[in-house]
């Protein structure tokens, strides 16, 4: 190799970035310490700025397009140096290029329950999740605040960085609205709405836009969810005698996982009798609703009652000595 191919080798000639991933918000230009040559060729592509350092001091910026570097391009650089009477020869600077589109999706959670005041259940623990989208809005205040003298900065990062600034002004501004946990659901645009000022606050020290902040989930402890559950399956029923059928039938499908010790089939028995009187008293009522005079239950009303716990035997829900004790008691009705 000449000396002239060695020097050429030692030039830079071309200084653009072109985006390997989608995670990339700031990337400095490997120049592994060789110079720029004068005139080189300078590419910032759209949704792109470059920034130059010389010896660690803002120089100068550009926006998207195609340059030619000399003085009339770089004049921060050029009264830096005092090459105000012009120059051709090398020179050395530091390239960075920072990312101005829209990164999306980043992930945000409580790591611990946040504990409310709430107008249904007065004190609970929440856990919430969401995503948020943020970009680059100052290119200087984002190298000095956030980024310093690394070489690359990725979306993680600023994940990593920003969960413990989100999850405590989350807890704080959620707590202000007053909000109850069985609204949340309903109201997460508004709480998010609500949270994105104050959060973009936090963020502007940085340079960082917030662009859009989303609750998409929150959670409560397990005897909550249980309890709320419960009221629900409640405010359902509007005949106590289905309902306490069910949770008859519920417990006896439970007793059935467990039968060790007999405890399984002495609940069962209990249960299977509870049903059979419920189902007899049901028809009772309903004839007694049906007939002021509270006369006896007629043969069909009676026929109806046996098929009903036939159909309990059948399921085995009742056992066949139980079917046989209310067969016989509705068959001295007749």
């Amino acid at each position: 190799m000449g000396l002239f191919d060695f020097i050429k080798g030692e030039l830079i000639e071309v200084i653009d970035w072109v985006e390997s991933g989608n995670d990339v918000i700031m990337h400095k230009f490997p120049d592994k310490d060789a110079n720029l040559k004068y005139g080189a060729s300078l590419t910032v592509r759209e949704s792109q700025e470059a920034l130059f350092l010389d010896e660690g001091k803002f120089a100068d910026h550009f926006e998207p397009g195609m340059y030619e570097l000399n003085t009339r391009n770089i004049p921060v650089l050029t009264s830096l140096r005092n090459w105000d009477a012009g120059f051709n020869s090398p020179f050395k600077a530091d390239v960075y290029f920072f990312s101005n589109r829209i990164f999306t999706d980043l992930k945000w959670g409580t790591q611990n329950p946040i504990i409310l005041r709430d107008p249904e259940f007065k004190q609970v623990r929440v856990k919430a999740f969401g995503n948020y989208f943020i970009k680059l809005k100052d290119a200087k205040l984002f190298f000095t605040q956030f980024a310093g003298t690394k070489n690359k900065v990725v979306i993680a990062d600023i994940e990593n960085a920003l969960r413990d600034i989100i999850s405590p002004k989350f807890a704080e501004v959620l707590a202000e609205t007053g909000v109850s946990v069985l609204d949340m659901v309903a109201k997460y645009t508004e709480i998010g709405d609500e949270i994105k000022p104050a959060l973009q606050k936090e963020l502007d020290p940085f340079g960082i836009e917030l662009t859009r902040f989303q609750v998409t989930s929150t959670s409560l402890p397990k005897e909550v969810e249980e309890f709320y559950d419960k009221m629900t399956n409640m405010n359902m029923v509007d005949d106590m005698n289905k309902f306490q059928q069910f949770q008859a039938a519920k417990s006896m499908e439970e007793a059935a996982k467990n039968p060790s010790g007999g405890a399984g089939e002495g609940v069962g028995m209990g249960m299977g009798f509870g049903m059979a009187n419920m189902m007899m008293n049901q028809q009772g009522n309903a004839n007694n609703a049906a007939t002021p005079s509270g006369k006896a239950q007629t043969r069909e009303e009676i026929m109806d009652t046996l098929k009903g716990l036939g159909e309990l035997k059948e399921s085995g829900i009742l056992s066949a000595e139980e079917f046989e004790a209310k067969k016989k008691e509705l068959l001295a009705r007749l």
